[in-house]
């Protein structure tokens, strides 16, 4: 299947629409993750509906000393990827169409939440992120939009806006997409020396020990609270072999023990620090998907568990989406 390629919102209004046009948005450079989530806007559209794919390396996002230059622009492969996933169209506008006259004025503000985590590290990058979102949302008039799990904080930061400003589109998340060793999928791996490569595994090593640390201790705390008392309860902890686990009170008394989990994770990236070349650690998070506050001990719900590193010049994220139980 071929995807065909518009550079102007006049293209797009003259369209002929029947069914949902659901937009998957990118800066291009596009691989095996973008592919996946064209793959589900193609299920989600249907038949009938339209699959857009956006390309536009936005400048707003880029701050002092970034890659913005230096990010890839492939245009051609970013098509042909698009259209063999079942894009029908590829929306690749200039610098003027999406910001005529200039840079704009009037912006996006992320408030709070977007000068957390990614937003302390990169100071202004998600202001410039809602702007263009909401550009490009006015400009294909999606009535869905899809954005991959990786970038967790900004997901949270788009539900937000269209909350908060009653935009009219359905927000969908699409589960991260990893090489097969684990490696989540992004355009900057390519920046990645085979050496560097392998260092970088330790970054999802570091959340999956998180995981399942998070794993054990819920299964602790449903095998204990089925014993009704406190020896036939530490009976029940024993006959788990969790006897690490067991001995931790503090993390057994709380739900899932959000500080026990960050110590597992922490312990992997202590140890990348060593490795050569190392794990330079930004940071290490646990927290609610609703503003990106740190979760404390006694929090049950939904939390993200979140990291961002850089190994050699490339910086790279990825999290692991974690559900906290009820007490024992």
């Amino acid at each position: 299947m071929s995807a065909k390629i518009v550079h102007t919102g006049e293209e797009l209004r003259a369209r002929t629409r029947t069914g949902k046009r659901v937009v998957v948005m990118t800066m291009g450079a596009l691989h095996d993750g973008h592919a996946t989530l064209v793959r589900t806007a193609r299920e989600r559209a249907g038949a009938d509906g339209e699959v857009v794919v956006t390309v536009f390396v936005n400048p707003l996002q880029f701050g002092a000393g970034e890659d913005l230059d230096r990010y890839p622009r492939t245009l051609e492969a970013d098509v042909k990827i698009a259209g063999q996933a079942g894009a029908d169209l590829v929306f690749a506008p200039s610098v003027d169409e999406v910001y005529p006259g200039g840079q704009p004025q009037v912006r996006m503000a992320a408030g709070p939440m977007g000068e957390r985590l990614e937003g302390a590290s990169r100071p202004g990058h998600f202001d410039g992120m809602l702007t263009v979102v909401a550009k490009l949302l006015h400009l294909t008039r999606a009535d869905v939009a899809l954005f991959g799990q990786k970038d967790a904080q900004q997901l949270a930061l788009v539900r937000r806006m269209v909350r908060d400003l009653n935009f009219d589109v359905d927000i969908e998340a699409v589960p991260t997409a990893r090489e097969s060793d684990g490696l989540a999928l992004s355009s900057r791996n390519r920046y990645l020396s085979p050496a560097e490569r392998r260092t970088a595994l330790e970054l999802s090593r570091a959340l999956f020990a998180g995981r399942d640390r998070h794993a054990a201790q819920e299964a602790l705390r449903a095998r204990a609270a089925e014993s009704p008392t406190p020896r036939a309860r530490a009976r029940a902890l024993d006959a788990l072999g969790e006897a690490r686990a067991a001995a931790d009170a503090h993390a057994v008394a709380s739900p899932g023990g959000p500080a026990a989990v960050l110590a597992a994770a922490r312990q992997v990236l202590d140890e990348a620090a060593r490795l050569g070349p190392p794990v330079e650690l930004d940071y290490l998070a646990l927290v609610d998907p609703a503003d990106f506050t740190d979760v404390r001990d006694g929090f049950e719900g939904e939390a993200v568990l979140a990291v961002a590193a850089r190994v050699g010049t490339t910086r790279l994220i990825d999290n692991l989406p974690l559900t906290f139980g009820g007490h024992l």
